[in-house]
């Protein structure tokens, strides 16, 4: 396979991976990013992300040239965006990171060369937005430039389903424009998937993230009826998942983070609204998971009322700080909006969690997970279970252990509330 010189735009969760992984494959790569210190640590060969280990970024090392310089790209053959696509503040969709990179990139743009764009966004995106802004250039796409839609896949922590065995969807502004996002994507991928236009692309990705937030949101209802109704939710889920056909296991929790699932069923339900249509069950789920913080608060009040304790005052020990185990990304983490109410309502908080060092905003450190502060607090309460954590020990050693999670059904103790 010959040697192709790939740029990524954009080194975080999604580009860094991709990154070392065409470097692995023999590829050069150009890996820009307009933040300094990313740029510095990828040349220093420190990895900020969990996917990707130190020892791997630095044994890739020679393959990669990390840079703040959009003009390197001039010499790429095909260059991939993987900039945030965040909402506002009122929930839109902000694609000022996505507009910034286009310019910068159009100024150095060259004939023949392939631009992906792997940002998660609306249908329509990629032809309406993103190939105008390329073509300032004066290069005109499907002539002089290729350009096509390929939605990351990336689950942080997932060992199991890794960029290279997880099928690629591309999909492009011409059938040329696929088959150069093909034979890229092939460095690096097992199996590419090939569909009819970018915007068929762009729903896919919005379709297996909203399908997980749908289904979530179900779970989530039902955990609070049978709350209400004195039933245990994990029995039932359990019982369920023994039908081989018709059932998909999905588990209620403290809501949603990370970067896709909180994010991604705004954007389309964004643009169905240019289309004169409101798409009511996908912003009913997105409620249902945004209120489930808040939900999981009032059930550690119960929890605490039941011992006697007001929250006010009460020492609260919360485990798990990132949105989901095994990594560090606090990204839209439900913990994070436990602890700020429990704060704002007296609570006494502290936080473990060893992948996350300290939350400057709230103004706490991880503490340890010691005997000690376990037997002093008033309540633990799991929020995000982390691998290597014995937490039979912890419930015994607890007060009162509060667990979002299900990581103990099964398990029946005086001191033990669950979901």
């Amino acid at each position: 396979m010959a040697q192709t010189t790939v740029g990524v735009i954009g080194l975080g969760y999604v580009g860094l991976p991709l990154a070392v992984a065409f470097a692995e494959a023999g590829d050069r790569v150009v890996a820009v990013d307009t933040d300094p210190q990313k740029v510095s640590d990828v040349l220093e060969g420190k990895s900020y992300i969990e996917d990707v280990p130190s020892e791997r970024l630095r044994a890739s090392l020679h393959s990669i040239k990390a840079t703040r310089r959009y003009a390197d790209l001039a010499q790429a053959e095909a260059v991939l965006i993987c900039v945030p696509t965040p909402l506002t503040g009122n929930r839109e969709p902000d694609l000022g990171p996505l507009n910034a990179s286009a310019r910068a990139l159009a100024d150095v743009l060259q004939p023949g060369q392939l631009v992906v764009l792997e940002s998660t966004t609306y249908p329509g995106t990629t032809r309406e937005r993103l190939v105008p802004i390329l073509e300032l250039s004066g290069l005109r796409v499907g002539e002089e430039l290729n350009v096509a839609f390929s939605p990351e896949r990336v689950d942080p922590g997932n060992t199991k389903f890794t960029l290279r065995n997880t099928p690629k969807v591309v999909g492009g502004m011409t059938d040329r424009c696929a088959g150069r996002a093909e034979q890229l994507y092939s460095h690096v991928c097992d199996t590419v998937v090939r569909v009819s236009t970018p915007e068929a692309a762009e729903m896919t990705k919005l379709l297996e993230n909203i399908f997980r937030s749908v289904n979530i949101a179900l779970v989530n209802e039902l955990a609070m009826l049978a709350d209400r109704m004195g039933l245990d939710v994990w029995e039932v889920i359990a019982a369920a998942a023994t039908k081989p056909y018709g059932f998909m296991r999905f588990e209620p929790g403290p809501g949603m983070g990370g970067h896709c699932l909180p994010v991604d069923p705004f954007y389309l339900t964004w643009r169905a609204r240019e289309f004169h249509m409101s798409t009511e069950f996908i912003e009913l789920a997105g409620k249902i998971n945004q209120q489930m913080p808040l939900y999981c608060v009032e059930r550690i009040e119960r929890a605490l009322n039941d011992a006697t304790k007001p929250v006010k005052g009460s020492r609260i020990l919360v485990l798990g700080a990132s949105y989901k185990g095994g990594v560090g990304d606090t990204r839209e983490s439900p913990a994070l909006r436990i602890m700020e109410v429990l704060a704002e309502r007296g609570g006494i908080v502290s936080y473990h969690d060893p992948y996350v060092p300290d939350l400057p905003h709230l103004g706490l450190e991880s503490v340890p997970l010691d005997g000690a502060l376990v037997a002093e607090a008033d309540a633990v309460v799991l929020v995000t279970a982390h691998p290597g954590v014995d937490y039979t020990a912890v419930v015994a050693r607890s007060a009162l252990f509060v667990d979002l999670r299900g990581v103990t059904r099964g398990a029946s103790v005086e001191n033990l509330v669950r979901l």
